[in-house]
């Protein structure tokens, strides 16, 4: 089946990030797949591209896929990236398309989620009071409060030792213009974003922090982003008491949600660990793919 394959003008562009797109039409000019590549733009990040390449399933097998992969992979390689990476579900067959397309598995990541219509409210509600010696719990919609803005950068270096497999994901360097930039992007699509943090008695500052997304509509499932706790504060139980208090939270501020949704790399077993104990159950499996250019 001849191809027309059209590279898109893609308005999605921030100050970390822009994107490129492709889409395929069959002879009679109907949509039968896309491509959408992001270019990372920060330093520490512009080695890497990531790739969200979709066929429509009565079009596979007749090399819609392997045309967006080769204009995608052409484009990165044209920019200088040195690594693509794509994510496809366990058992789908986007994991046998880019295994097959010389893209190696570099980290496998179960999926959970928290119903909240049986989540164990009195048990959360006893791990969120339950004191912590030295710490404190604050938390705050949006934009972090100025007061806390120097330490809240600070912590978010907690990240860089996160379990990342075998990914040539690079180093994500947080300074107070991109903390600001990711709140005022979740802002932007009317979603509200919930930090809840773990500041030290001793000297007020923000040592551990839990992310929370909810959908514009309040409804459905919110996503959870980070969670991370500076090395010189872990071994105290700060992200499973983070994460209960921003349950109870979500729970009370947005009645209408149904659950929580997170994500956990499988050699991460300490998060694995406490996502477990506030009652997440696993719902699918998925794996991050890596073609070096």
């Amino acid at each position: 089946m001849p191809l027309r394959i059209t590279a898109l003008t893609d308005p999605e562009q921030s100050a970390a990030a822009r994107r490129l797109a492709w889409l395929a039409a069959d002879p009679d000019g109907h949509p039968v797949g896309s491509a959408f590549l992001r270019l990372f733009d920060r330093d520490g990040q512009r080695h890497l591209a990531e790739l969200d390449l979709r066929v429509h399933p009565a079009e596979r097998r007749r090399r819609v896929g392997t045309e967006l992969l080769a204009a995608a992979v052409a484009a990165a390689r044209a920019d200088g990236r040195r690594s693509v990476i794509s994510q496809a579900e366990e058992g789908s067959p986007g994991q046998s398309f880019l295994a097959d397309r010389g893209f190696r598995a570099a980290l496998t990541l179960t999926y959970a989620r928290l119903d909240l219509a049986v989540a164990d409210l009195p048990a959360l509600a006893a791990e969120a009071r339950a004191p912590h010696a030295g710490y404190r719990l604050t938390s705050w919609e949006g934009q972090v409060p100025d007061h806390l803005a120097d330490s809240y950068v600070a912590s978010r270096t907690a990240m860089d030792d996160m379990p990342m497999g075998a990914v040539d994901y690079g180093t994500v360097l947080w300074d107070h213009d991109r903390i600001r930039a990711a709140a005022a992007a979740v802002a932007a699509r009317g979603e509200t974003l919930h930090t809840t943090a773990a500041v030290s008695i001793a000297d007020g500052a923000v040592v551990a922090f839990t992310e929370l997304v909810v959908p514009a509509d309040e409804t459905g499932d919110a996503q959870h982003y980070g969670t991370a706790v500076l090395p010189a504060h872990r071994g105290h139980g700060l992200a499973r008491w983070m994460k209960a208090a921003a349950i109870l939270a979500a729970h009370a501020r947005h009645p209408r949600l149904a659950g929580l949704l997170t994500d956990t790399a499988d050699n991460n077993p300490h998060m694995r660990h406490v996502n477990d104990a506030l009652g997440y159950l696993p719902t699918h499996v998925a794996h991050e793919y890596q073609l070096d250019l």
